[in-house]
């Protein structure tokens, strides 16, 4: 069973139908027993980080999700779900986020060429071999809603990146803990290949 966090923060109905699309037990809950028994568990999320995260807190999720993480749960974030895996945001500063992994996020520079937020389809470069980007091809598109992107402090942790003015850490992967900027749900074939990844990691 994959357990996708519900803390208020949208777009869990477009996750629970790519998963239940390939043939996924799907319990969006906030249970933590639920969660902390999943097979695996997503994080999705749009909005703001700073508001999300005092969701995470008021819910009683962010240490439960230091467990899963803790106890080699496979772990998904998505977008904003990225973002919360790490340490700050320029977004919400003096705010802190869950530091399951080091960097932060940042927002794009201001600039006549560069449209913020960036929306729309965007290629992918892969800097290392992982699980998660398995089967899809180097260059492929994936579509993407966002104003901040990721700087992860351990560049051995990006398993994608992409450009939009700069260089845009797109993916993650550290052992159990896996995270996309991008939306696979909403990235067709090629999301629904990162999804397929993702429920078969072991």
């Amino acid at each position: 069973m994959t357990g996708i966090i519900d803390y208020d923060a949208g777009n869990v109905k477009s996750v629970e139908k790519a998963l239940q699309f390939l043939g996924e037990d799907v319990a969006v809950t906030r249970e933590p027993e639920l969660l902390l028994a999943a097979d695996r568990v997503v994080l999705p999320g749009v909005g703001a980080f700073g508001a999300a995260m005092e969701r995470l807190d008021r819910y009683g999720l962010t240490e439960v999700i230091a467990q899963i993480t803790d106890q080699g749960t496979p772990f998904l974030g998505i977008c904003l779900g990225l973002q919360l895996l790490f340490d700050e945001s320029e977004e919400s500063p003096g705010v802190k986020g869950l530091g399951i992994l080091p960097g932060k996020i940042v927002r794009f520079p201001e600039g006549e060429a560069l449209k913020v937020p960036q929306i729309g389809w965007n290629d992918l470069r892969f800097p290392k071999e992982g699980c998660l980007l398995k089967g899809v091809p180097e260059g492929s598109y994936v579509y993407f809603v966002h104003s901040y992107y990721l700087q992860a402090a351990d560049f051995a942790d990006v398993a994608a990146t992409t450009e939009y003015g700069v260089t845009v850490h797109a993916a993650v992967e550290h052992d159990n803990v896996f995270a996309c900027q991008f939306h696979p749900e909403k990235s067709d074939r090629v999301g629904l290949q990162i999804l397929k990844n993702f429920i078969s990691f072991t």
